[in-house]
C-alpha cells in the first residue's frame, strides 16, 4: 500500500516554529520511505520548494530547498497531466474540495496510495480506497 505526502507535511520537516510537528513529519517520512511507500507528485515539488522559502516564518536557504527537492524527487512521483487535471476538476466541482485539494486527492488514486496523509482533509475521510490521516493529531 503506497502513502501520498500532501504537501504540508513535508513542509513541517523544515517548520521550527513547529518542533513537535516538524519531528513526527520527519519520522513518518523515513518511515514510509524505508517501507518503500512514499509517493508525492510534480505538485508536491512545486509547492514544497516555495512554501518553504517564502511561506516559514525562517524561510529555509533557497540552496537547501532545491537539494531537498532533488532528493525528494528520488522517490516515486506522478507527473500530473491534462487527465489528472480534468478529474479533479469535476471532483472540486463535485465534492466541493477546492481545485488543489481536489488534485492532491486525483494523483494520489492514480498512485494507488492507501492513505493520503495531509493536514488539510479530513482525518478520517474515505476517499475511493484511499484513506486520509493527519498525522499530528
Amino acid at each position: 500500500m503506497r502513502s501520498f505526502f500532501d504537501t504540508n507535511i513535508l513542509v513541517y520537516m523544515f517548520d521550527n516554529d513547529s518542533p513537535d510537528k516538524k519531528a513526527k513529519a520527519q519520522s513518518l517520512l523515513q518511515k514510509e520511505t524505508a517501507a518503500g511507500r512514499t509517493v508525492i507528485s510534480t505538485q508536491v515539488l512545486q509547492e514544497f520548494y516555495v512554501s518553504v522559502t517564502r511561506k516559514l516564518s525562517v524561510p529555509l536557504d533557497a540552496g537547501i530547498a532545491e537539494e531537498t527537492v532533488e532528493q525528494l524527487a528520488k522517490l516515486p512521483v506522478v507527473h500530473i497531466y491534462s487527465r489528472l487535471i480534468l478529474g479533479a476538476i469535476r471532483r472540486s466541482r463535485r465534492w466541493q474540495f477546492s481545485f488543489w485539494d481536489a488534485l492532491i486527492i486525483e494523483v494520489a488514486l492514480s498512485s494507488g496510495a492507501g492513505v493520503l496523509f495531509s493536514e488539510d482533509l479530513q482525518h478520517g475521510q474515505v476517499i475511493g480506497k484511499m484513506n486520509v490521516q493527519n498525522p499530528f493529531l
